[in-house]
């Protein structure tokens, strides 16, 4: 059995309905912020309360924050560019083979068009006028969009997601590691766990308003999760302070 040809009405299509629309680099670069700052949050918090579980000693609790800061932020902007880098590159090879299509086949390319406006409850003759009319005004761009969810002049960006990932950790994560630092010792557990808690909650509430989502739901499984971090890396701590 051969593979159809680009250029034939035989080509199938329906990998076109399974593409991952892009979310545009605006609600990418917020993703990934929000994103960062709650994993600063959990994950720095999680190493000041398990080395504080181990020891009292204030330098390795800041050493600690410090290191896990640090790599965290680094950690995260590599994988966020490499996540975003291989999403363009799948953006810039769907439009890529669409153009190919579109220079082989146009009269097909415009009938598939017309089909899936017809899809979105246009009728047969509106649906084949608005696909003549956005075929002759830029044709790629208006399949790009309406199979892909794709616009062609914003294709996501892995540096903005890279940076806003970063700087997002970094922040979240100073949270903890001040509190920590400059919270007195008799007390630096409980103020760090109650000002965690708040962040976390405050992190869930942004993270569902953009995705315009129930908010309760989502601070209380931020914050639950985050005490679950905390509690589990602080018995940690603790078990091995003991043993050491």
């Amino acid at each position: 059995m051969t593979t159809p040809e680009i250029g034939t009405d035989e080509q199938p299509h329906h990998w076109h309905e399974d593409a991952n629309p892009s979310e545009g680099g605006r609600l990418n670069w917020l993703r990934a912020a929000v994103l960062g700052a709650n994993d600063g949050i959990v994950s720095t918090a999680g190493v000041v309360m398990g080395v504080a579980g181990a020891t009292t000693d204030h330098t390795a609790i800041l050493i600690a924050g410090i290191a896990a800061l640090s790599a965290g932020a680094l950690s995260m902007a590599a994988g966020e560019y490499v996540s975003v880098s291989t999403q363009r590159d799948s953006e810039k090879a769907m439009l890529a083979l669409e153009a190919e299509e579109l220079e082989k086949m146009p009269e097909t390319e415009q009938r598939e068009l017309a089909r899936m406006w017809r899809e979105k409850g246009l009728s047969r003759g509106t649906a084949d006028l608005v696909a003549a009319e956005l075929t002759a005004h830029d044709a790629l761009r208006a399949h790009a969009e309406i199979e892909f969810g794709i616009d062609p002049d914003e294709l996501t960006n892995p540096w903005h997601a890279a940076w806003a990932s970063m700087v997002a950790f970094t922040v979240g994560s100073l949270i903890p590691l001040l509190v920590i630092a400059f919270a007195a010792q008799s007390a630096r557990v409980a103020v760090t766990v109650a000002v965690v808690v708040l962040a976390l909650g405050l992190a869930g509430w942004i993270s569902a308003r953009l995705a315009i989502s129930p908010r309760l739901p989502a601070i209380i499984r931020n914050v639950a999760g985050g005490l679950l971090a905390m509690g589990i890396t602080y018995l940690i701590g603790s078990v091995v302070g003991t043993r050491l």
